[in-house]
């Protein structure tokens, strides 16, 4: 299965889940990647997502807010 994280990196792993826990932070823009999640008391992460699974805020993206 494909895992894309929110910066377009992908991963190929053998795992059932729908997303996983990216805590390498490996990559020079990983301190400061808007997807980078700082739990309280653990360490930070970044979501790996199937690649085949649309962003969970996707269907936002067509979304009129009204103008008062």
């Amino acid at each position: 299965m494909t895992f894309r994280a929110g910066c377009k990196r992908e991963w190929t792993l053998s795992s059932a889940e729908a997303d996983l826990a990216y805590t390498g932070q490996a990559f020079l823009e990983c301190p400061t990647c808007p997807h980078r999640v700082e739990p309280e008391g653990g360490p930070p992460f970044c979501t790996l997502r199937l690649a085949s699974t649309p962003h969970p805020f996707s269907a936002l993206a067509g979304l009129n807010l009204l103008q008062e």
